[in-house]
């Protein structure tokens, strides 16, 4: 049985980036993408997504204190 991991409200909103959103965050942060956090391409939300290895996540949580906190994540195998 697959659940969706995107129904609870609770779930934090997934996406691929844009190769031009990810060079705008990796020149803001003065990064490489492998120096971002990792996210495995077995994890349930980068399934769902269909994200292959090398995409960039952006993964937007509420937060009560930052309205909207978003994390970047760099799929790997």
């Amino acid at each position: 049985m697959d659940i969706d991991v995107f129904i609870s409200r609770l779930s934090p909103k997934y996406r691929i980036m844009k190769e031009e959103e990810v060079e705008a965050i990796l020149n803001k942060f003065k990064v490489v993408t492998r120096d971002l956090p990792k996210i495995k391409l077995t994890d349930p939300a980068v399934k769902k997504l269909n994200a292959t290895e090398g995409n960039v996540l952006e993964i937007t949580r509420d937060s009560k204190t930052a309205g909207d906190a978003k994390y970047y994540r760099f799929v790997v195998k």
